[in-house]
């Protein structure tokens, strides 16, 4: 084939596109990414974009069948984006555990909940891809990078080469962090290396994880990030926490841990609520005038002539179909959600008021997500707030007019909120990637309609992985703040989060003094970071700082490390033959750090879920020896993984001989 055969045309196409082996191979890619982008998730409070690394493995797998091309390619990225940023449904469900209401995920319930407001997310976004895609000035970095990147790999043999470096650095990494994983796990090396002290009468410590993962992160991130989460634990650990602790006699360690639990993390999900909520009302009017202007664009479009097939969406009334379909597995849920609570005798109140709810939410939400991830990329957008004035508004609704009960009652509101917010997150976070998907598709000429399918097809297979994976970081880690959680417990954040506000508004158990303190410290950072703005200066964000606060040490310090190699490993990228491709492939570095990591760690859960804790194989007394030793052996890793990305990225890659 030659090179300008394999070029989706940007109109009308005859090329294959929406074909059993994308469609498989998406599938096969979303066990992958959706596994790592669930631990992930539930361990920083941060997921990473799947897009381009999908769309470089599937062209390097697909370049092996014969009549292969780019609507293909991007037919696989598609499903594996939609599935990967699914598991972002993670930042609400683990509530229901944290609460002690759940004490796991059922399969069926939990499956059926994703997918419904997945689907739901796809359905509303659809009448806005004209107004938000087509018709619009909004950059959609991520979006238009995953376009050059199928366009790059289906324009020439140079794109081959490219993927095959690629593919191979994806794999490296994911089988360097994966062992440093599983060795790590037998605790012949340490996972995490802390030293406790107390200063003066106070009590505070140092800590950090030797997690590829949480590195890998970092680079992705980006140093603005990094230095944000590291800011939130200098305020948190040597700030906050000696003052808090002054005077509380104990060993260093527990008594730093306990009043991090119990104090610490409620001021940072104050300085993350606030800051969340913050950057998006901020976003509220260009939102709103954004909306305005794309659609009015498009009424002036509209005519009677035939569409072509790059314009054509799944027509709006079978749109409208499914989302009034989709209410009907939505109800059963609810109700079967009610029935063993002591609110099932006002089922009949609660359910439709409910699913009024989900679409007046839904409706506005979609809006919002995919304006944001529009004008700041998926990965960026405060998708966290979101589920904040979610959580919110279910609660305030259902305390305001069923509230009132006793104690059995209160609880049982506090999960159903719980529950709703969790499907209604669902709309948030697909309608968050489902237009940056659809940018991709205008930009590389693939049929909308085909696309949309697609995206419930990644839902679906999100919906279908994302319950045992939950189930098996549930029984092996747990959640912080869920009763009896482990000093391994995952720190699930933004469910954490999420979970206290129910708490608060429902049951009035919360640590309201110190949220409000985290809220006045979250001004004085958002004050401070338009403040380096205008001096262009390097930004702080304020819902960094307060996942810096929040998130423990061990998590946080790899993070500001990770975003420091990736910002040096930019800057050296920029002085070589090709910055873009060099810089391409450091994202797919950091990306095989996360998945070989997460994907051991949800390994290891599946193995200990099954045959119980392996026995050490270190001897008693040498864990310092274990620590000094894990820390050089992983440094050492570490450098070796950047030094071979850095050499193999200096130039870019040569075509290969064209066959006869």
């Amino acid at each position: 084939m030659s090179d300008a055969a394999r070029v989706g045309p940007q109109s009308g196409s005859s090329l294959k596109e929406l074909t059993v082996r994308s469609v498989l191979l998406g599938g096969a890619i979303t066990l992958v990414f959706t596994a790592a982008n669930v631990y992930l998730g539930l361990r920083v409070g941060l997921t990473f974009a799947t897009s381009i690394p999908a769309a470089v493995i599937s062209m390097a797998v697909l370049r092996m069948f014969r009549g292969s091309n780019i609507l293909e390619n991007n037919i696989v990225q598609t499903i594996a984006s939609a599935a990967g940023t699914l598991a972002a449904i993670i930042f609400v469900l683990p509530g229901l555990v944290i609460v002690g209401w759940w004490s796991g995920f059922p399969y069926w319930t939990t499956a059926l909940a994703t997918a419904a407001g997945g689907i739901l997310g796809v359905m509303f976004s659809i009448p806005l891809r004209r107004a938000l895609v087509v018709d619009t000035p909004l950059p959609y970095p991520e979006g238009v990078a995953a376009a050059e990147v199928l366009k790059v790999g289906a324009g020439s043999r140079e794109g081959d080469a490219e993927n095959r470096i690629g593919l191979k650095l994806i794999i490296l990494n994911s089988l360097a962090a994966g062992a440093f994983t599983l060795v790590a796990k037998t605790r012949l090396l340490a996972e995490e290396v802390s030293w406790f002290f107390h200063i003066g009468a106070s009590s505070t410590g140092v800590a950090g994880g030797l997690s590829y993962a949480l590195f890998g992160a970092g680079h992705l991130v980006g140093l603005s990030v990094g230095m944000a989460n590291l800011c939130g634990l200098i305020i948190g650990w040597f700030i906050l926490l000696p003052i808090l602790t002054a005077g509380v006699e104990g060993p260093a360690a527990d008594v730093a841990g306990t009043i991090f639990r119990s104090d610490v993390r409620f001021f940072g999900a104050g300085v993350i609520g606030i800051a969340a909520i913050w950057t998006l009302l901020k976003l509220l009017g260009p939102i709103l005038k954004g909306i305005k202007g794309a659609l009015a664009a498009s009424g002036k479009r509209i005519g009677g002539e035939e569409l072509p097939l790059v314009e054509r969406d799944i027509p709006i009334g079978r749109v409208a179909a499914v989302i009034l379909l989709m209410l009907i597995p939505i109800s059963w849920l609810l109700w079967q959600f009610l029935s063993t609570t002591p609110l099932a005798d006002r089922a009949g109140g609660i359910i439709p008021l409910t699913l009024i709810f989900v679409l007046v939410a839904g409706i506005v939400i979609a809006s919002v997500c995919g304006y944001m991830a529009g004008l700041m990329g998926a990965s960026n957008s405060p998708i966290s707030g979101i589920g904040i004035l979610a959580i919110l508004s279910a609660a305030l609704l259902l305390g305001w007019l069923f509230g009132g009960g006793g104690s059995e009652e209160q609880r049982a509101l506090i999960a159903y909120a719980l529950f709703t917010t969790a499907i209604v997150f669902g709309i948030a976070t697909i309608s968050n990637d489902n237009l940056q998907d659809l940018k991709t598709g205008q930009l590389v000429g693939a049929t909308p309609w085909r696309q949309q399918v697609a995206l419930v097809y990644g839902v679906i297979f999100g919906a279908l992985v994302i319950p045992p994976i939950l189930n098996t970081l549930a029984s092996t880690y747990g959640f912080a703040g869920q009763p009896g959680a482990g000093p391994q417990a995952l720190a699930a954040p933004q469910a954490g989060l999420i979970s206290a506000i129910a708490n608060g508004v429902l049951g009035g158990d919360l640590n309201w003094k110190m949220i409000g303190m985290g809220v006045a410290t979250g001004v004085v950072a958002i004050i401070v970071d338009a403040l380096l703005g205008k001096a262009k200066l390097l930004r702080l964000p304020p819902l960094a700082i307060g996942i810096g606060i929040y998130l423990p040490m061990a998590v946080t310090v790899p993070i500001a490390i990770g975003s420091v190699l990736g910002w040096l490993y930019d800057k050296r990228a920029e002085r070589t033959a090709n910055p873009a491709f060099a810089k391409r492939m450091g994202v797919l570095l950091a990306t095989g750090l996360i998945v070989g990591d997460s994907l051991a760690n949800v390994a290891f859960a599946g193995w200990v879920a099954r045959f119980g804790l392996p026995e050490g194989l270190l001897p008693e007394g040498y864990e310092h020896v274990a620590e000094l030793g894990s820390v050089v052996l992983f440094g050492a890793m570490l450098y070796a993984l950047y030094r071979y990305t850095r050499r193999v990225s200096a130039t870019p890659p040569a075509a290969p001989p064209a066959s006869a």
